[in-house]
């Protein structure tokens, strides 16, 4: 009895780990997805890794509802500016808030750019530097997609003020 009890329990942790393995395989995926999207500059392909009902916040604080606004945005700035500027995933952090829902922070390299317009203005250039993305997913029909998004500049400077990172030294 106390054999098949430890086998029930220790099978389930074992299971539920190898299924929250998978899901951040498929997490993953779905990010290769969107930058996948970045890197060709067409989001015609938005469906297969965003819900109807996805929402982003931009950078500069740009609020777009639905997924043809947030595939509409992106790829006027993709035809405009962001042509032929290079993102790089760093780094990808999972939090499994329930079985289905599932929060990430994505860190990524961006090249400099040109807004509005991809022209150099003489004023208007953004360097290149880290972003990090607040990205929100749902596990829908055994499909993991995004949901919400909002990504923020690192700035360097600030963030060796951190608190938190200096307390841990």
């Amino acid at each position: 009895m106390l054999a098949a009890l430890l086998t029930l329990l220790f099978g389930t942790a074992y299971g539920q780990k190898s299924t929250m393995a998978a899901d951040e395989k498929a997490i993953q995926n779905t990010v290769d997805a969107m930058l996948k999207s970045w890197h060709t500059h067409n989001y015609n392909d938005i469906a297969t890794w965003a819900t109807p009902d996805a929402d982003w916040v931009n950078v500069v604080g740009m609020w777009w509802k639905g997924r043809e606004e947030v595939r509409l945005a992106h790829q006027v700035f993709h035809d405009m500016f962001f042509k032929t500027t290079p993102l790089t995933q760093q780094s990808l952090t999972i939090r499994f808030v329930t079985p289905e829902v599932a929060i990430g922070h994505l860190l990524w390299h961006i090249g400099a750019y040109y807004p509005p317009d991809g022209i150099d203005h003489g004023t208007n250039k953004r360097p290149e530097g880290d972003d990090l993305a607040t990205l929100v997913f749902v596990k829908k029909d055994g499909k993991w997609l995004l949901t919400a998004a909002q990504n923020v500049s690192i700035n360097a400077q600030a963030a060796a003020s951190n608190p938190v990172t200096m307390s841990r030294k």
